[in-house]
């Protein structure tokens, strides 16, 4: 007689509140620091600027570490293909739209349409049950980051290559999430952060190079952004976010990401000033009640 499988060990607190408050705070912080870099360096030179960086911190500590490369080109090509579609087909696109006159409000809400379009496709992709419960919460966050945004949300403008490149970005967001729930769950983190990094920069060097480097103002402002975005965005939450990826649902992790409008908005009021108004606040209790709804047990 075989003997009775080993019970699994119930999600602690780490994986189930202390990592993604965590990683919506930062995951957050990132639109506030890409703000700060705006008008001393072109939006592709700096996302270059950022992943020929990262690849620069991460060398030494996976020498130091001895980290361990992935056993076959097949699985460093599945980390690949993770980089590229998260660093540059998301983060370029939506440089790309934002450069072609979509507004910021406009952009927000195309990128909240994610965890929808992942919960559709994870059953058929991943073997993920979304229940209606959680159906209903991801209706009620897509609704309360609506009301974050309604006051930044205008269509008065004819970037319509521009919404090409937004959901461009949403798909890249989405097809990474799932290529990495499905292909990547044993690559050692530092040695597929700098494979991602470098398959990132080879498809965005040559749109950067086309477009031209420009000038770029080291100023101190400038330098702290771009630390920030380098070391505790491009390092941490990125592999935050992959680690999350793995030890939660693909639907109840994408939940998550309503939450951010809400807190960008927050941090918009105490670093540039910017309106919070009672909509706003609705908006704000409406996103966490409907990811309450999609993690809840």
């Amino acid at each position: 007689m075989s003997a009775p499988a080993a019970p699994v060990a119930a999600p602690g607190p780490l994986t189930t509140i202390w990592a993604p408050t965590l990683f919506v705070f930062l995951w957050a912080s990132g639109y506030i620091a890409a703000k700060y870099t705006l008008g001393y360096a072109q939006p592709f030179t700096v996302i270059l600027l950022r992943f020929g960086i990262v690849v620069g911190v991460m060398a030494p500590i996976v020498v130091l570490g001895r980290a361990p490369w992935p056993r076959s080109w097949r699985e460093a090509g599945h980390v690949a293909v993770v980089g590229v579609l998260l660093q540059a087909v998301y983060l370029g696109g939506i440089y790309a739209g934002l450069e072609r006159g979509v507004p910021a409000g406009v952009m927000a809400l195309i990128m909240a349409l994610q965890p929808i379009i992942t919960a559709t496709l994870v059953g058929p992709l991943l073997g993920e049950r979304v229940t209606l419960r959680q159906w209903f919460g991801l209706l009620l966050g897509l609704g309360g980051v609506g009301l974050v945004l309604a006051n930044k949300i205008h269509f008065d403008f004819d970037g319509w290559m521009g919404l090409i490149f937004s959901f461009i970005a949403v798909s890249g967001i989405t097809a990474a999430t799932l290529y990495q729930k499905r292909f990547c769950g044993e690559t050692d983190w530092r040695t597929g952060t700098i494979i991602q990094y470098l398959a990132a920069a080879a498809v965005t060097a040559p749109i950067t190079f086309a477009e031209g480097i420009g000038t770029v103002s080291w100023t101190p402002t400038f330098l702290l952004a771009l630390g920030w975005i380098v070391v505790v965005l491009s390092v941490g939450t990125y592999n935050l976010f992959l680690w999350l990826i793995h030890r939660n649902a693909a639907a109840k992790l994408t939940s998550l990401l309503y939450l951010v409008p809400p807190m960008t908005a927050l941090a918009g009021y105490f670093a540039f000033g910017e309106t919070l108004g009672p909509l706003s606040l609705l908006g704000m209790a409406l996103a966490a009640l409907g990811v309450y709804a999609v993690v809840k047990k």
